[in-house]
């Protein structure tokens, strides 16, 4: 089968590899049909690897040459022996993250994501999303509603990390909320917010045609451009008491950004870590105390969130795919995809590949 595959910074390659064996017990093939390209994607493709393994992975046995791609979802062809919640037919989705079921410490307690022996379909897993066929554990699949789009169905997992950040965050009906980083994951928690019910929103980014497309998409919300004027001062100014915004989410992986949410969240409000940041950040601690502030991260998700956000997709409480710029093949993904994407003007936002074509 065709497949796209990491081999080192800046060698992605598409190859015809053998396609996945007959699912063993407790195991599922699925028939690719869309994947998203992801900001870990484009990290491991400009600067991996970062979580493609060097070496095989202490939990799957995985390394490079990686098959790509963890934001996806296909039709089931074949189940192994035990598998009695999907059905060859069934359109399903991947909840990618892999891990021990038990004997772990944070298995054992359903916390599944946060098991120090975590691995992830399309990143330290034998088969990805952009392949045309990926083999994978019952518990990775979930049968999706029959009103959302195949296209819709990739996007489950990102909107999962969006979700999750907002629950973290604590953001409820009539919480103000900035998100800073207009990308896919950005944007995404602006609509996740604003499905909890927040009522004043705001996202700050230095590249003014993100700032273009959120405003095409989210009309209401406050856009802010930080090399302009301060984010804080700008968010103070347009909240209740001009005390500033009750959660801050920082959604890039930049000190300035995540410094950005300290100034800008009001006292014991809340600064939500969710992009990962490649190196050591200084934070000012003495603002941390003297405002007594809730600092938390944001890892992935709990895998049982996948009903409830297909859920909220499905009924437009989310509407995932407006942040959907570009559907492309297979054989374009690096060209049209990858380096689109890398490309600092900033005018693709996520990008799927349709593995039909």
């Amino acid at each position: 089968m065709k497949a796209l595959r990491f081999h080192a910074a800046r060698d992605l390659r598409i190859e015809e590899i053998d396609a996945p064996a007959d699912p063993a017990a407790g195991q599922v093939l699925i028939r690719n049909t869309f994947c998203g390209i992801c900001g870990t994607d484009l990290h491991e493709y400009a600067y991996g690897p970062i979580f493609v393994p060097k070496e095989p992975h202490a939990f799957t046995g995985a390394h490079g040459p990686q098959v790509l791609g963890h934001e996806f979802g296909g039709v089931v062809e074949a189940v192994g022996a035990g598998v009695t919640h999907v059905a060859p037919g069934d359109r399903v989705s991947v909840q990618p993250l892999i891990m021990p079921r038990s004997g772990d410490y944070y298995a054992d307690r359903g916390l599944f994501h946060l098991s120090d022996q975590l691995a992830l379909a399309g990143l330290s897993w034998h088969s990805g999303g952009m392949a045309e066929r990926a083999l994978l554990n019952d518990y990775n699949v979930v049968r999706i509603p029959d009103d959302l789009s195949d296209e819709a169905v990739a996007l489950i997992e990102p909107a999962a990390v969006a979700v999750y950040a907002c629950d973290r965050g604590g953001v409820f009906a009539g919480s103000s909320v900035l998100v800073t980083g207009a990308g896919p994951i950005g944007v995404l928690t602006l609509m996740a917010a604003r499905a909890a019910g927040a009522v004043r929103l705001f996202v700050s980014d230095p590249n003014e045609t993100r700032l273009a497309l959120v405003r095409d998409l989210l009309p209401d919300v406050v856009t802010l451009n930080p090399t302009k004027a301060s984010v804080g001062d700008a968010v103070r100014a347009a909240t209740e008491g001009g005390v500033g915004c009750d959660v801050a989410i920082e959604c890039v992986g930049n000190e300035h950004a995540l410094k950005a949410c300290l100034d800008a969240v009001r006292k014991q409000g809340v600064v939500v870590q969710t992009g990962l940041h490649p190196h050591d950040n200084p934070l000012d601690w003495f603002a941390v105390t003297f405002k007594d502030v809730d600092l938390r991260g944001s890892w992935a998700y709990p895998t049982h969130y996948w009903p409830r956000v297909a859920g909220m997709i499905a009924s437009g409480a989310l509407p995932a795919a407006k942040v959907v710029t570009r559907r492309i093949g297979l054989d374009e993904a690096i060209t049209e995809g990858f380096d689109r994407l890398l490309d600092p003007a900033g005018t693709q936002l996520k990008i799927l590949i349709d593995l039909s074509r």
